[in-house]
């Protein structure tokens, strides 16, 4: 592929993946303060696709287009008042999240068509690093809402309550979207590396 038609490809596969994150904002189940969400994963997953520098901008995209009043947020909000309110931290950490995962799993390879369990441990340990790292500063920021709104318990800590209302009840779902984002980002990575790198 020639190098200008490798340059609209590119932006072409960075511009679907942020759409892909922004729809994934229909998906929104309530179980408390803060909801089940898929944009989480697939922040993550674009990241252990793209790889290296690449991983974070489709995340970046999709954060400026909420921030600019597009209603791609989860359930279809938007604006400053979501990053103001209680998960508002887990939103820059989707993007730490993305930068970090996608520098552990490298720039992807043609050589990648063939399966290796040391590819394999590298796209897990990505996808983990990444989906903990998001979490971060989303636990630090509720933590400082539900103080300030007085939800924490008398007799408990904010970091204890933080941690039952935004991160134990997560753990299966953020397993699961672990074991099926890896095979994903495994089978696609060598496709796109043929194009945009080989």
């Amino acid at each position: 592929m020639k190098s200008k038609n490798k340059v609209f490809f590119l932006l072409a596969v960075i511009a679907l993946f942020a759409a892909i994150i922004c729809i994934g904002c229909i998906i929104k189940i309530p179980i408390g303060p803060v909801p089940i969400v898929l944009q989480n994963g697939l922040c993550i997953l674009t990241a252990l696709i793209l790889g290296s520098y690449l991983g974070g901008i489709p995340t970046a995209l999709f954060l400026i287009a909420g921030l600019i009043g597009l209603p791609v947020y989860s359930g279809g909000t938007s604006g400053i008042a979501v990053w103001a309110g209680p998960t508002g931290g887990f939103l820059p950490g989707y993007l730490i999240g993305a930068i970090i995962a996608g520098f552990i799993a490298g720039k992807p390879s043609i050589s990648e068509k063939k399966f290796s369990w040391k590819m394999l441990i590298k796209l897990t340990v990505a996808m983990t690093v990444g989906m903990v790292i998001l979490y971060v500063p989303g636990i630090f920021w509720f933590s400082h809402w539900a103080q300030g709104a007085g939800k924490v318990p008398a007799d408990g800590s904010a970091f204890a309550y933080t941690m039952g209302a935004c991160v134990l009840p997560y753990i299966p779902g953020d397993i699961l979207k672990i074991v099926i984002a890896v095979p994903v980002a495994l089978k696609i990575r060598p496709v796109l590396a043929q194009y945009l790198y080989e």
